[in-house]
């Protein structure tokens, strides 16, 4: 995928009216410093568009990026960050629920994973909670460049395991650092927004 603009155009709040865009929608959810913006800033080929929070859990919008005025990728809320109040996350909860009712046009949610860890209580929540909306997850397993090698197939096995997902769910290992599964996202990501593969997007009852 080439890059030719980037532009952030909408940020919505706990307050905000989503916006009713006309073009596709990819989102991305995941817990805070598992990556997200780093990922976002790759997908981009943008080094620090999307800002990287010193602070965990900081995040508190939904964030709507306009791609090549053709696509939108949205970022949502971090979770499970233990500093956060508990009504600070039910309000963040409750955002993310709207979009995902809401959203006319989100093809596909992206779930990020750390790839070093098997999947928390909250990943596998918010696993349930996509696919609960009728959405059917692509995982993203991050910080590839963090694990040899030869830990790859081991490190897939317990993220698939830890959120109870089978071989059908996509998982595709990422790395900021190297870059590597940038591509392979693409790829899925012009799929998903053609309408070439759109069994992928959204599951039907």
């Amino acid at each position: 995928m080439i890059i030719k603009t980037v532009n952030l155009e909408t940020v919505c709040g706990v307050t905000s009216r989503l916006p009713e865009n006309d073009k596709p929608e990819i989102a991305f959810a995941g817990k805070s410093n598992v990556g997200k913006s780093s990922l976002i800033n790759a997908l981009m080929n943008r080094k620090s568009y999307a800002r990287i929070s010193a602070q965990p859990g900081k995040t508190q919008t939904i964030n709507f990026y306009n791609i090549n005025e053709a696509l939108y990728y949205v970022d949502l809320p971090g979770y499970g960050f233990a500093k956060v109040s508990l009504a600070e996350k039910e309000k963040w909860g409750r955002m993310i629920e709207n979009y995902l009712k809401k959203s006319r046009q989100l093809k596909c949610v992206f779930l990020l994973v750390d790839i070093r860890h098997e999947p928390s209580a909250n990943d596998r929540q918010m696993y349930d909670w996509i696919v609960h909306n009728g959405y059917e997850p692509v995982v993203i397993a991050t910080k590839l460049d963090k694990i040899k090698r030869s830990q790859l197939q081991k490190q897939l096995k317990l993220v698939r395991s830890g959120l109870g997902i089978g071989s059908q769910v996509t998982v595709i290992p990422f790395s900021a650092e190297t870059k590597q599964g940038r591509d392979e996202i693409w790829d899925l990501i012009e799929q998903l927004t053609s309408g070439d593969d759109p069994d992928k997007a959204v599951q039907t009852d």
